[in-house]
């Protein structure tokens, strides 16, 4: 059953790509993308709520679930996102990549069909885990804007101004300034995730935490170097890219 409620999701996020897809055909904005979105959300919600409760516990159990959790996140910083900062067409592509995920977690071998129950939980421990996969659902929408960004950028230094994408992207400012706070929030939850990690009984520089404590130094020099020495917005966004894969590279190592 909990599958199933991913795999739905997957079919609405799949669906508002599409429909995002045709409207950017036609010149025009989707409204239909944030509700096919909103509809993969509450799926998402319900899937990770049954294998919460069949855990007891935090449901980031294996890989699966540690992705679905990641596509989650990203369509849940989509929401409060892109709608206030009017980047509707930030759902066209952050679709590929919350579909990526959860296909990857539906694939045979990343999740257990009998989660196993939880007999004691650690509560700092859940709360590091979570705020940890949680950070990088911002940070992966920070890659999402920055390569919007990346493309706009391109559409103008080529003075493609007529095309139906250059017509509905946002404007450059809006784009670079999300990028930044996207980052930035990305890197405060980081850190929040790292302290609950230290705070765990037992606890100490493990594994992850060392992992986590290097991509976090490198977000934050790029934080420091962006307010302090100034940076295009073109360097950083790609700055940012270059961080997430790096990142994605060193947990895959621990």
């Amino acid at each position: 059953m909990d599958k199933w409620l991913l795999a739905g999701s997957t079919i609405m996020v799949v669906l508002g790509g599409g429909l995002g897809m045709l409207a950017l055909q036609r010149g025009q904005r989707s409204h239909w993308t944030v509700v096919c979105m909103l509809a993969a959300f509450v799926l998402q919600l319900a899937f990770l709520g049954l294998r919460g409760e069949a855990r007891g516990a935090c449901p980031l159990g294996d890989h699966g679930e540690k992705l679905a959790f990641l596509a989650w996140s990203l369509v849940l910083f989509y929401l409060l996102v892109g709608p206030t900062y009017r980047l509707s067409l930030l759902g066209l592509f952050t679709a590929p990549v919350v579909v990526i995920f959860q296909l990857l977690a539906l694939a045979p071998g990343m999740m257990t069909n009998d989660p196993e129950h939880v007999a004691e939980v650690n509560a700092w421990g859940e709360a590091h885990s979570a705020f940890s996969v949680l950070s990088f659902g911002a940070l992966a929408l920070a890659v999402v804007a920055g390569m919007m960004f990346l493309a706009l950028n391109r559409l103008l230094k080529e003075h493609h101004l007529s095309t139906g994408l250059f017509k509905v992207l946002p404007p450059v400012r809006t784009l670079s300034v999300s990028v930044v706070r996207l980052t930035l929030l990305g890197v405060i939850i980081l850190s929040v995730g790292m302290v609950s990690g230290l705070l765990m009984e037992g606890g100490g520089l493990n594994a992850h935490l060392v992992a986590a404590l290097i991509v976090w130094l490198g977000y934050f020099a790029l934080l420091v170097t962006h307010y302090t020495r100034g940076m295009t917005p073109r360097r950083f966004s790609l700055g940012v890219i270059v961080l997430f894969v790096f990142s994605l590279i060193v947990f895959s190592l621990v």
